[in-house]
């Protein structure tokens, strides 16, 4: 059984006060939730005191980004033991937001994820397609190249510490979803892209989230699907009671 992860991606909201009380109302919401993996993404300087708030909780802690390399003459970026320090267990990376507006790539998610992985950190990869591409029924091959660039040269033990977060650009903050079946439809590709590159136990273990304008109405259906394992939230995920409300979707 894959246990479900949802993700809470606060991007660039929150300062250190406004994200530990965010924390906070969290944590009494969702401190009886078995089950599901909990996960928050608060901005780069709030991660050390939010990861101070969720002591003892049943929150994990996600930076948004990071770099490849441990140390070295590279300014204004974060590694992965520098995430682990102030807390973090998860990190997201190439989040369609960063290959639009700051170049990602598949082959610089690909080191990111390997380098977060190495330093003890799980990787939440992104993929997805923009509206043009999926008019243009380019789709599959999008995610096809977009997987298998992201997780080249894995081994199947680190693809273990590695999520997939399926967000079709077309649906994030534009308030539009992917249909239930048009989510599973894709994610069921994945997961078969994922047998064919490391086998079936791989792809069988492996979680694959769906992210874009996931909210506490549509969180069922979407968890309802056979390759559905979790939401990679956005906007519902910066009040307390609406990120709670999905990571409760099987109450």
């Amino acid at each position: 059984m894959r246990t479900p992860l949802i993700a809470g991606n606060w991007k660039l909201f929150k300062t250190i006060g406004e994200a530990t009380a965010l924390v906070n109302d969290l944590k009494p919401l969702v401190a009886s939730t078995s089950g599901v993996e909990i996960v928050v993404a608060p901005v780069f300087t709030a991660l050390s005191r939010v990861s101070e708030a969720m002591a003892g909780s049943n929150i994990h802690l996600a930076a948004q980004n990071c770099y490849w390399e441990e140390e070295g003459a590279f300014t204004g970026e974060v590694a992965p033991k520098l995430l682990k320090d102030a807390g973090c267990s998860h990190v997201i990376i190439g989040h369609s937001e960063r290959r639009q507006y700051f170049g990602e790539t598949d082959g610089t998610v690909n080191k990111k994820a390997k380098a977060a992985i190495a330093a003890g950190l799980t990787a939440i990869v992104c993929v997805g397609e923009t509206l043009a591409e999926r008019e243009a029924d380019k789709t599959f091959a999008v995610i096809e190249t977009q997987v298998t660039g992201g997780l080249e040269g894995f081994s199947v033990e680190s693809l273990t510490h590695a999520v997939i977060a399926y967000e079709p650009v077309w649906a994030i903050g534009t308030g539009k979803t992917a249909s239930d079946a048009q989510a599973q439809e894709v994610h069921a590709v994945i997961r078969g892209l994922v047998a064919k590159l490391f086998g079936q136990a791989a792809a069988d273990g492996i979680r694959i989230l769906y992210g874009g304008s996931v909210k506490p109405d549509n969180v069922k259906g979407l968890m309802a699907q056979t390759d559905i394992d979790g939401a990679l939230v956005g906007g519902a995920s910066l009040k307390a009671d609406s990120f709670a409300a999905i990571v409760n979707f099987a109450a």
